[in-house]
């Protein structure tokens, strides 16, 4: 089994999604000791985002790419080949405003490739990223889940689905800025969230 861990908390160190999702890969290593895992901290290491050079070297055939635009072109192949060899994929994913990390969204934007990940049929897209299981922990300081304030799921479930992503499992660490209790709550439920997701 190969695992794939994406980090996307600003904080270098004690972030909450982060603690999460290293909770989901520990117990995943735990059940696969043979299992090996790649670690991408998108904030540590941050990918240039899409801009219009990306895309200007993303739609030029690649015989007549730029030195330039086949580099820039590289460095996505280099996160879709991992996605591509993961088994797994563990998300850390806080929520800020409402939203995924800008830098999450740039590497969900870098592995988004027409003809690659995802391709456009005749009976409508069709995912290439098929039969992975996708875990997705979620850190809040408040408490979002089931409400129409959550707007990370949908967009989550939609864009990964999108993929083939369509075995995606989210594990809720809520409340964890209302005080000592409410976040030893949060992180009890996630850990709930996730005996349920390993059944």
């Amino acid at each position: 089994m190969n695992i794939l861990q994406i980090n996307s908390s600003a904080r270098r160190e004690g972030g909450n999604s982060t603690r999460v999702a290293n909770t989901v890969t520990e117990r995943l290593l735990a059940r696969n000791p043979g299992a090996r895992l790649t670690v991408r901290d998108v904030v540590a290491t941050p990918h240039p985002l899409l801009d219009e050079a990306a895309l200007d070297a993303l739609f030029t055939p690649s015989e007549q790419r730029t030195p330039k635009q086949a580099a820039r072109v590289a460095l996505d192949d280099a996160l879709i080949a991992e996605v591509q060899a993961a088994d797994v994929l563990v998300l850390g994913v806080p929520m800020y405003n409402f939203g995924v990390p800008v830098h999450l969204k740039g590497w969900i934007d870098a592995i988004s490739r027409a003809g690659v990940t995802f391709r456009y049929t005749a009976s409508g897209p069709e995912g290439l990223l098929k039969g992975k299981i996708v875990y997705v922990a979620l850190a809040r300081g408040g408490r979002y889940r089931g409400t129409e304030a959550d707007t990370q799921v949908p967009y989550l479930r939609t864009v990964l689905g999108f993929l083939g992503l369509t075995d995606v499992r989210f594990i809720y660490a809520e409340g964890l800025n209302m005080g000592a209790e409410a976040a030893e709550q949060g992180f009890a439920q996630a850990e709930a969230d996730l005996a349920a997701a390993l059944a």
